[in-house]
């Protein structure tokens, strides 16, 4: 896990910026109902996200154990939401006291006893018919392209790399123990995300962490897949992102 405090001052320009934000934002606002009054926007980070899912009439209240994040997000947040420290399994907020929680780009970074303990703790501070609403398959996006690149690196993924913590289908498990039921996807293009075949060689050889412990020689056939694809220096398409919603009964 990185260090988030050292990582605020540049966090925003080297993860997409305003575009990815932007897009993000809509995603979940297409799931929100609008009539959502108190919003809980958990691992909110530099509030880049929370700021575009402020309303007239709604509170945003973001959420973050990193004090440099959160002194970048209060005043993104200025006089429509305030910022609290905290993490995701134990959220400073009394029960059933908001509308909606997001989780944008947190699940997949935690293990999946972390993944539960955060869905029931969004549940415990819902109020009955409240809003769920993560980003899920956040890193297999990345590897399942519409393109050539993508036909190559989804089959290796699903071959190699271990199950996702925020694997779509776990996490509806986990929402509805706690009694989140699924309430709709939607979804976001990571802008300026897509990388050429020469970049994905590079990346499977040196970066990914689920190519470090295969086998070599399998390792080498991906790359020279990937290498004999031509327009080596082109970057395919942008991975599409997909957000799920789960709304707690009772209402």
């Amino acid at each position: 896990m990185l260090d988030y405090d050292l990582e605020a001052a540049h966090y925003d320009q080297t993860r997409g910026g305003v575009a990815r934000a932007r897009a993000a934002a809509d995603a979940v606002l297409e799931l929100l109902p609008a009539d959502c009054a108190v919003l809980v926007d958990v691992a909110c980070g530099t509030g880049i996200v929370s700021e575009l899912l402020t309303a007239p009439g709604r509170t945003v209240i973001g959420v973050d154990p990193a004090a440099a994040m959160l002194a970048l997000a209060q005043p993104r947040l200025g006089g429509g939401g305030r910022v609290v420290r905290g993490d995701a399994t134990r959220l400073p907020l009394a029960t059933g006291s908001v509308d909606a929680v997001t989780f944008m780009w947190l699940l997949h970074l935690v293990d999946e006893a972390l993944v539960a303990s955060a869905i029931a703790e969004a549940a415990r501070v819902l109020r009955p018919g409240g809003m769920m609403i993560t980003t899920v398959d956040k890193n297999a996006a990345q590897y399942e392209t519409d393109s050539d690149v993508g036909e190559i690196l989804r089959l290796a993924r699903r071959e190699l790399a271990p199950p996702a913590s925020d694997d779509v289908e776990r996490v509806g498990e986990l929402a509805a123990a706690v009694g989140l039921q699924p309430a709709g996807l939607a979804g976001y293009v990571g802008h300026g995300q897509g990388r050429s075949p020469r970049e994905w060689a590079r990346r499977v050889r040196e970066d990914i962490a689920w190519t470090r412990g295969a086998d070599p020689a399998r390792v080498a056939e991906i790359c020279r897949a990937l290498e004999a694809l031509p327009e080596q220096e082109v970057r395919r398409a942008d991975p599409v992102y997909k957000v799920a919603g789960f709304r707690l009964g009772g209402d």
